[in-house]
């Protein structure tokens, strides 16, 4: 019998409003003795899923707090126990309380992601609702807030339960005809199994695409706004995040170090990445600083290369440039439009190749560092980081390189990366048993691909996971979730 667990569910800092929930076949016999109902009531004769009003007692027996409490009953509760929440007042003190009258009845704190585990364990939602859970909490979109809504209605399991049933009705006759030669069981038909075999590849493929749009809604594009210094950069982050995050000086090489924060532009997760401006440092602290925004311009989804409009071309803006890989999207943003503008159509067209730099002071020249050619230039967008024109030009041109924020989210959209790589090993392994059918060979090599397709989704969906993989999976959890 597993024990008994309770956990404040809602956030440690003060609040108006303080959850703690008890789960375990203990539940309700510990939380009634704490809890007095206004009119005797008692949580053992309680309607289930009704609010009561009462007085909640503390270890020494003296009322900590007045609240409301429900009660649910196994099945039907989230952990699919028995289950108590007591809607408290937030004080941090008083939460602590409850726990401590708890304990003193037998009921342990739950560890990270414990109610959510037990709801996977006792088969009130699968793998995949489970993960939509810390999905939907962590969710920086609205985007991703609903698909991660649909994934908790079960919309990955459904369609994955379709392929999977297909894929086991194949295994079960495989079994029957090898089993039982002597029963009266039609025999193979291969060209059906093909058939079936295909619609199941095709519905795997189709969930695999979903991937890259999953990835961008889940985790947002890194920007990097890189450039030589003084060109704005920081003057940027600030005007596009709203406030002051970096600091701003006309001093060259102001910024050491990367400065990162994140801005929702339309549907779409920026995260900005102020880095320090590219040229040979020779102090120690900006030559680790000009290492770390190479770092973050190859790790990047979009690099943002700031140009300042009120000069003409600088050798370190060439370097700034072609130290961008190739396979990176980029914008030229030529900055300070608010001043009189030096960058012509034909310096800006000298950008695509690297020109020479002779005599270059440059002791490890910055594009020799990357074996990516120069991205080719986009048409460049002008804005004032001082005075916010362009900003919004520069926004909607970002928007536009990523058209995965837009549309909807159904909840099929594959946001997570351990599903995708299940999906993907059961995907090969129905290409295998194509491929196995079509050059004739046994029909168990066949049945043999058939059932590594199953084990890879019922990873997924958490018919065939090893401990260890839940294990990691629910550490992601808070503690009360």
């Amino acid at each position: 019998m597993p024990d008994t667990i309770a956990a404040v569910a809602t956030g440690a800092s003060v609040s108006a409003i303080g959850i703690i929930r008890v789960s375990g076949d203990d539940a309700i016999a510990a939380a009634d003795k704490i809890f007095r109902g206004a009119g005797r009531v008692r949580l053992a004769d309680a309607q289930a899923r009704r609010m009561y009003y009462g007085e909640l007692s503390g270890a020494d027996g003296g009322i900590i707090d007045l609240c409301l409490c429900m009660v649910s009953r196994k099945p039907d509760s989230y952990t699919g126990e028995d289950s108590v929440e007591f809607h408290c007042h937030g004080s941090p003190v008083v939460l602590s309380e409850v726990l401590r009258a708890l304990s003193a009845h037998g009921v342990r704190q739950a560890q990270a992601g414990e109610f959510s585990k037990r709801a996977f364990l006792n088969g009130r939602m699968d793998l995949t609702q489970a993960e939509a859970v810390i999905d939907l909490i962590e969710a920086e979109t609205p985007l991703a807030a609903r698909n991660a809504a649909g994934q908790l209605s079960g919309a990955v399991g459904i369609r994955l339960g379709c392929v999977y049933s297909s894929l086991l009705e194949i295994m079960a006759h495989f079994h029957a005809v090898l089993d039982y030669p002597d029963e009266d069981i039609d025999d193979f038909k291969m060209q059906d199994y093909i058939k079936t075999l295909m619609f199941a590849e095709e519905n795997l493929a189709r969930m695999m695409a979903t991937h890259e749009r999953g990835r961008v809604l889940r985790n947002g594009i890194p920007v990097a706004i890189a450039g030589r210094p003084n060109t704005g950069k920081s003057s940027l982050l600030n005007a596009l995040v709203g406030f002051e995050r970096a600091i701003v000086t006309d001093i060259p090489g102001t910024t050491r170090d990367t400065v990162e924060e994140k801005i929702l532009a339309g549907g779409l997760l920026l995260k900005l990445i102020d880095t320090a401006g590219l040229r040979n440092a020779e102090e120690p602290v900006e030559k680790h600083g000009v290492k770390r925004t190479l770092a973050a311009i190859r790790k990047a989804g979009l690099v943002l290369l700031v140009l300042d409009g009120s000069e003409e071309l600088k050798e370190e803006d060439y370097a700034a440039w072609n130290s961008i890989p190739g396979d990176v999207p980029s914008i030229v943003v030529i900055n300070k439009s608010d001043l009189p503008n030096l960058l012509t159509p034909q310096l800006l067209s000298t950008l695509p190749s690297q020109p020479p730099i002779p005599n270059s002071k440059l002791s490890t020249p910055i594009p020799q560092l990357l074996k990516t050619p120069a991205p080719a230039v986009r048409q460049p967008v002008r804005v004032s980081a001082l005075t916010g024109d362009g900003l919004d030009m520069l926004v909607a041109e970002i928007i536009r390189l990523f058209p995965e924020a837009d549309g909807q989210a159904d909840g099929e959209i594959i946001t997570n990366t351990r599903q995708f790589e299940a999906i993907s090993r059961a995907r090969s392994a129905i290409c295998e048993a194509i491929a196995a059918i079509n050059a004739s060979v046994t029909p168990d090599a066949v049945l043999t691909e058939v059932e590594a397709a199953l084990s890879a989704i019922g990873e997924v969906t958490g018919k065939t996971v090893r401990e260890d993989i839940t294990g990691r999976i629910f550490e992601r959890f808070c503690v009360g979730k």
